[in-house]
């Protein structure tokens, strides 16, 4: 009886398990899917690589380190402030916003280069590789944006 039991328990949870690839927790990849009135559309391709770069930022952005001084703290929240902007002008298809954002975000990690040698070589190395990894996949996103949705009309 307690075989059997047993044999039931583990049929049920076999039956219910399932392998879940990798979870896109980016906020432009539902944006992107959708189609909106008036809004240019990407290829398959491009959608694919706006995906996975802006969701690799975004999990950089969330597990981003605290560090001991409080000055790179205050920028690496600044950085992650304009990178969220960065990534909400990509999904709104704003190019202003996107200029705006990526100059902010050229500012802010100027400003941490800058504070790097004030930290113990460990929390430098660490957020040298978090930089090296954003910065990374800012370039591939930039160079996966057709050059057709930035290029904008002039108003005569």
């Amino acid at each position: 009886m307690n075989k059997k039991k047993f044999s039931y328990i583990l049929i049920f949870f076999f039956a219910l398990s399932c392998s879940a690839e990798k979870i896109n927790l980016s906020p432009v990849g539902n944006s992107i899917l959708e189609k909106g009135e008036g809004v240019q559309t990407y290829s398959y391709s491009e959608r694919k690589n706006l995906i996975v770069y802006s969701s690799e930022i975004t999990n950089l952005i969330s597990s981003f380190p605290k560090f001991r001084n409080d000055a790179v703290n205050k920028e690496v929240t600044n950085l992650k402030y304009h990178l969220k902007d960065y990534i909400g002008a990509l999904e709104s298809y704003n190019i202003n916003g996107l200029n705006n954002a990526q100059r902010s975000f050229e500012k802010s990690y100027k400003k941490l280069q800058k504070l790097r040698p004030y930290l113990n070589s460990d929390e430098d190395q660490v957020l040298n590789r978090y930089l090296v990894r954003i910065k990374t996949n800012m370039s591939l996103l930039e160079s996966n944006i057709p050059k057709d949705s930035l290029s904008t009309s002039k108003i005569n």
